[in-house]
């Protein structure tokens, strides 16, 4: 009999499967000719954990859930003590895949104790041909674990021991779960009822159907997961836990339980591995839905199409692999660079510059150096209703973009009273306005998700380095570091980081179209060519400052000074204010 779930996206269907003693509760979304991917929940769980996710892939594939025995509307084993086993679970799960894809291979996604117990599906020999591919979430193989403590039990190092005792620290839980009695207590009497403020509070997991009014006696049953494996398998690791099936890593860095080094030596175990990681805690089925369907989506089309691995070569594949990022001023310099580097570590690329053709080109080159896909949008910043209209475009037809970088921007030189009214309002419009559009614009689009992300606004050394020669330029850049700072202030509560890049001297052609006050033309263009020739002696190229922006987004760095002369100034500004003051005086060399 097919049913609807209430906490279930519309359209689940319900159906029951008997295996072992239990019943298990089995939900489907999507068309059932596409290929199935079957989610699999952890503890303190139920399926609904993934009712965001699952509504996402259900638009491309056959979506399968299960309440694993003893949580949600399946039934417990009886008695409770041995019925948890991995071999057990391992039953359960084959019972499900025999009724949802008799024949076919299913694609496996595990988080917390569901990636525990799939590490075991996608490495014993009874599931082999079964299981097309396995994407692991805040979950290790117990055999892989158990190898990895025996490893720095048996051969230690100060680094070994120091990431021993980090995750034993991490593991307090478990020793918990160990203890009679004493859990089962807790959910069933505070805990339980507090666990959704608590997971609000730390995790910033939104409310709604999760989790489940069921989840005290989940977590009560669920305990039996760790007492009838965890120190059985750690004491006897399996050496033949090699995996048959390629396998996506998906590691959130900010997880309270489980840390990232667990997972450095997973190549040995993992023939076939794509590495990602996200700025996250531990509960991404909810907070980062959207992130989580996009790789779980280019992983499985990938392997339906015979690929064995789907990441990019650059540096930082592992953070912006599938993630969407804009850049203004991509035509050329600082912003063509940076769409490249993004471009390289797997990201999609929304290049977006006033002159269309620069835009086609960074965004033609992007896909060559291996964006999936990149699209060129012609706009100017400084233009409200434009930023608006590309704004409504891009959620529309790309998505929320995961990645911003307000990077265009334009040069102006000349004595206070030499710069005129109209001067000024270009140069703010531009510097200033243009960042305030495009982090008011996309910034709010990220908020209104919420799923983090990440925000860059090119800066300048000039920013906190006063002269008389740059009072305009210096003014708007003294902005935007200013605007990014209380920005940072109040997105940080959402998961949205705010970076201010300040480079210095760079090689690019703003030096060549930078515009001089007070001057005629013909003397404002032998100005431009003597600073062009200035910058490009001192030739520091744009591909450096974009590394920065990288590393700035990874690391979530608030101010970035890039250049030696950038970090000189940024450190005077601090210690020694007088001495800089000093050198704003003297006349610029042009």
């Amino acid at each position: 009999m097919t049913r609807f779930t209430q906490a279930m996206p519309k359209g689940a269907r319900e159906r029951r499967v008997r295996t072992g003693g239990v019943e298990l509760c089995v939900a489907e979304l999507g068309d059932s000719g596409q290929p199935t991917v079957v989610l699999v929940h952890g503890y303190p769980d139920s399926k609904e954990v993934w009712s965001e996710v699952a509504s996402r892939l259900a638009e491309r594939f056959h979506v399968v859930l299960y309440d694993v025995r003893g949580h949600g509307r399946s039934t417990a084993p009886q008695p409770l003590r041995g019925g948890f086993t991995l071999e057990k679970l391992t039953d359960d799960f084959l019972a499900v895949i025999d009724a949802v894809s008799p024949g076919r291979p299913v694609h496996v996604v595990g988080h917390d104790w569901g990636s525990v117990q799939s590490w075991e599906f996608v490495t014993v020999k009874r599931t082999e041909g079964r299981i097309a591919s396995f994407t692991s979430m805040s979950g290790p193989s117990l055999d892989h674990f158990g190898h990895w403590i025996n490893k720095r039990v048996k051969r230690p190092t100060p680094r070994r021991v120091g990431q021993l005792l980090g995750q034993g620290a991490k593991s307090w839980y478990v020793y918990l779960l160990h203890t009679p009695v004493l859990p089962e207590l807790a959910w069933r009497s505070p805990l339980g009822k507090r666990w959704p403020r608590i997971l609000e509070r730390f995790e910033k997991v939104p409310g709604g159907d999760y989790p489940t009014s069921s989840l005290p006696t989940d977590a009560a049953h669920g305990a039996w997961l760790y007492r009838d494996n965890v120190r059985a398998r750690l004491r006897r690791p399996r050496p033949d836990a090699y995996a048959h099936a390629p396998v996506q890593l998906i590691t959130p860095l900010g997880d309270a339980f489980l840390s990232e080094r667990l997972y450095d030596e997973l190549e040995l175990w993992v023939p076939q591995l794509t590495r990602r990681t996200l700025p996250a805690k531990h509960w991404i089925p909810r907070t980062r839905p959207d992130q989580l369907a996009a790789w779980i989506t280019e992983f499985v089309t990938a392997t339906e199409g015979g690929k064995t691995r789907v990441q990019a070569s650059g540096r930082y594949a592992e953070r912006f692999g599938g993630q969407l990022v804009l850049v203004t001023g991509a035509g050329s310099g600082i912003g063509r660079a940076t769409a490249f580097a993004f471009a390289e570590a797997g990201a999609r690329v929304v290049a977006v510059d006033r002159d269309a053709e620069a835009a086609a080109r960074t965004a033609e080159l992007s896909r060559l150096i291996g964006a999936p896909e990149a699209w060129a949008e012609t706009a100017d910043v400084a233009d409200e209703q434009a930023m608006e209209k590309l704004a409504e475009k891009v959620v529309a037809e790309y998505g929320v973009v995961d990645v911003l970088v307000n990077n265009a921007g334009i040069g102006l030189s000349g004595s206070f009273f030499d710069t005129s009214p109209e001067d000024w309002k270009k140069v703010l419009d531009v510097n200033l306005w243009g960042v305030i559009h495009g982090c008011r614009l996309f910034g709010k689009q990220m908020a209104e998700r919420g799923q983090g992300g990440h925000i860059v606004n090119t800066a300048s050394a000039a920013a906190y380095q006063p002269s008389k020669a740059l009072p305009a330029y210096s003014t708007s850049k003294a902005a935007v570091l200013m605007l990014s700072e209380c920005l940072r202030a109040e997105l940080a509560g959402q998961g949205i980081g705010v970076s201010a890049i300040c480079p210095g001297f760079v090689n690019t052609n703003i030096t060549s179209t930078a515009r001089f006050a007070g001057v005629d033309a013909e003397e404002e263009k032998r100005r431009q060519k003597k600073s062009a020739r200035l910058y490009g002696l001192r030739n520091y190229p744009p591909e450096k400052v974009a590394d920065a922006i990288l590393r700035a987004v990874v690391r979530n760095e608030a101010v970035v000074p890039v250049t030696p002369e950038a970090r000189g100034a940024h450190l005077m500004s601090r210690f020694t204010p007088r001495a800089l003051r000093a050198i704003a005086r003297m006349e610029p060399p042009l």
